[in-house]
Order: structure tokens, then sequence, then C-alpha cells
């Protein structure tokens, strides 16, 4: 019998596709997943973080408790350089690690489009310790404003209109609404929350009428929709916008996009905007046993656009490309990727929500409801989706929200 060799397969990134690709593989191969973290976030539901409704370790997870029961080496670190040549792959800690495959999956970060003043005066939101720093910068800005007894109105601003504003935008409000009012009813009313978005509508992905739905919602919990809206700097304390106008904003959310993670260009590999470039199989283009997933991978639709960065993406082609490492062992013919497409969904605040999929669109309670289960069910550890769970109930019967802590660095 002739003694079959496990491939060696280093991915880099362990998020929703890294992690899923490494599962897929470890059953045929000898896998080695790298992050330069110790943990996996669940990133949907990092706004919760951000305005108080969930700590932050409930939508963190350790990655070796996600590991247990396989034969999955992991190492935290970041890859600084590849040697295409010897197939090694050398990470910060020093460690090099040689590989049959490589598989890239290394995310994305905030994308600012070349805005004046998105890095010096925003906040974005892809890591725990960014939402803990939102959450720490609203509530030590109520806290200034519990001193005053005038007019003085503070300004919350988050900019993009995708479904991670949307989401952060209602939760603000709702967290204005609730808790904040409880605390210091007479501060809570000159709180301002207000949503920039450079498109005509809300939701660009969605149809027409739950964009319409989302943005009626949102107005009724209090929130100020600018549609047809580009940025032009932002400042310290207030927003300048393409028309000349400005607005005020002492605290700047930054939601308006993402690109590929800009680490992935140090590595030598072929890059197209932002992401590395593929071919339809998911191989990094002129390296067959280069493979990239996920937000970092320039895989693109069936109308010739790249594919969203979303969780759904990743987690699909990464079970898919483990497929593709096995038909290589086998030498079988590789096939294109497709994704398919389960649907759309984004919660704007209690019992609010908008889920499309295909011809069906909910809103309200069904809608949220079916966003509740769905984001529980992904979220990884049976204490994190207890606790979270426990959580929701909380904030649900009480209208409060437990985790209005300032714990950031300052």
């Amino acid at each position: 019998m002739p003694v079959i060799t496990r491939p060696k397969v280093v991915i880099l990134g362990a998020g929703f596709g890294g992690l899923a690709a490494a599962r897929s593989l470890a059953d045929f191969a000898e896998v080695t997943l790298v992050d330069r973290h110790n943990f996996q976030t669940f990133m949907p539901l990092l706004y919760q973080v951000a305005t108080a409704g969930l700590a932050a370790d409930h939508v963190a997870y350790p990655i070796r408790g996600a590991l247990r029961k396989t034969n999955i080496e992991f190492r935290m670190g970041s890859p600084i350089s590849i040697d295409h040549r010897n197939k090694e792959v050398k990470l910060d800690s020093s460690e090099v690690l040689k590989f049959d495959h490589l598989v890239v999956a290394l995310g994305s970060a905030t994308a600012d489009f070349g805005i004046k003043g998105v890095a010096e005066y925003s906040l974005g939101m892809k890591s725990v310790a960014e939402a803990i720093n939102i959450r720490a910068e609203v509530m030590r800005r109520f806290e200034d404003l519990c001193r005053f007894k005038d007019e003085t109105r503070l300004s919350i601003s988050v900019v993009g209109g995708g479904p991670t504003g949307v989401e952060m935008a209602g939760a603000l409000s709702e967290l204005v609404r609730g808790p904040l009012t409880s605390d210091q009813a007479q501060a809570a009313k000159h709180i301002d929350i207000q949503l920039i978005e450079a498109g005509p509508r809300l939701l660009p992905s969605f149809s027409p009428s739950l964009s319409s739905r989302t943005q009626r919602d949102l107005e009724k919990l209090g929130v100020k929709v600018f549609t047809n809206t580009a940025v032009q700097e932002i400042t310290a304390r207030k927003i300048l916008l393409k028309t000349g106008v400005s607005i005020p904003s002492e605290v700047t959310v930054w939601a308006a996009g993402v690109q590929g993670q800009p680490s992935a260009q140090n590595l030598s590999l072929p890059i197209v905007g932002t992401r590395i470039e593929i071919e339809p199989t998911l191989q990094v283009k002129n390296y067959p046993e280069y493979w990239a997933i996920g937000d970092i991978a320039g895989a693109k639709g069936s109308d010739g656009r790249f594919l969203p960065m979303v969780a759904p993406v990743a987690m699909q082609q990464g079970a898919f490309v483990a497929g593709q490492i096995k038909r290589v062992t086998e030498d079988k013919e590789l096939i294109a990727f497709k994704y398919k497409n389960k649907g759309s969904m984004a919660t704007i605040g209690r019992q609010k929500a908008v889920v499309e999929v295909g011809k069906i669109r909910l809103v309200g309670a069904p809608a949220w409801f079916a966003w509740l289960f769905l984001h529980l069910f992904y979220l990884l550890g049976g204490r994190n989706k207890v606790l979270t769970m426990t959580d929701w109930m909380w904030n649900y019967l009480t209208f409060d929200r437990g985790n209005r802590h300032i714990m950031d660095s300052e």
C-alpha cells in the first residue's frame, strides 16, 4: 500500500474563514493556524460591545478552545514575509513555518477612502479594543455632559449607512433613550445621534422598500438620518461635508467601509485594489499552492463585482478551499468557487430589524427574532451563548445595559 503523505497547510488568520478552513482540513492535512490574537472575535456583535449591550468577553472565544479535540496547531503571531522558493512563512515571533499549501485569510481593516481626519478624529470598529474605546468615549462624554446645567449638546455621529452603521446608530439611540435617560435624564435629552450616508439610501444592498423601512425605524428612535451626504473631512468636533456645510460631532464612529488587511501587501503577493488577486478556484494568481479567502480575497461574483466582505462569504470559502486542497492531493481537477447568498439582515433596535432572503422580506419583530437566533447560533462557545442570551434578556426586560464601564487605556 502506498504511503499517503498529509500535506502541510499553514493558514494565516483565524477569523470566520480561517477557522472554517482549519476545521475542514484537519482530517487529511497537517494544519497550523496563525493569528495575531489568541482569540477569535465575533465581529457582527462588536457594535453591542461599543454600545454597552454586551461585555467584551462575550464576543471573543479562545482559538485553542475552538481547536480542542483536533490535531490543529496554533501559533500566535503575524506573518512578516514569505519565502516563495522554499515555501516558508516567517512570523514576527521569528518562527519559520514550512508549508505545502498556504491559505491567506487575514481579513480586513477600516477604509478611510482618503478622507482627511478619519484616522485622527474618528473611531473605527474592527476589534474588541476599538469597541471598548467607543463605549468609553461615549460614556466619558456623557459624564462630562452631566456636569453642565445649560443647553450644551453632545452630538454622536455614525458615518456609513450599511448594516454596521445602521445597527450602531440604532443601538446608540437605545442606549441614550434607556439606561442613560434613567441615569441622568437632563443630560441624556441633550444627546443627538446622527447617521450619515453618502448614497441615496441606507442599506444599499437591500431592496428599496427595506431601506425606507429602516430609515423610518431609525427616525422613530430619534436618529437624524442624512442621505446623499458625502463627507469631505473630519475634525475634532465637527464633520465637514462636500457641500461646504459642517455638522457638529463630538464623537464620530466610522462605519463607512472596509478594505483588505494592508499587511497582506508586505507578503509579495499580487494585489488588486486592496485585495489579493485570485483565480476563480481561489488560488492566488501565479501561485497555485497559495489560496486566499474571506475579506482579503479578490473573489468576484457572477456580476463581475467583488464579493461582499461578510462572514458568510468567508465561511463558505474556508470550507471550499479545504475541498480544493483535497482535490489537489487526489490529483482531481479544481473547480470554481460560487458564492451562495443566503440572505442579508440588519437589526435597528428592540423588535426592529430587516431580513431579506431571495424574495422573502421580513420586518419588525419576526425579523428581529430571526436576527437574534442566527447570531446566537454562530457565536462560538457555550458560555458565550448563555451569557449573551442572558444579557439580551436583561436588556429587554429592564431597558438597562449593565456594561457602561469606562475601561479603555485612558
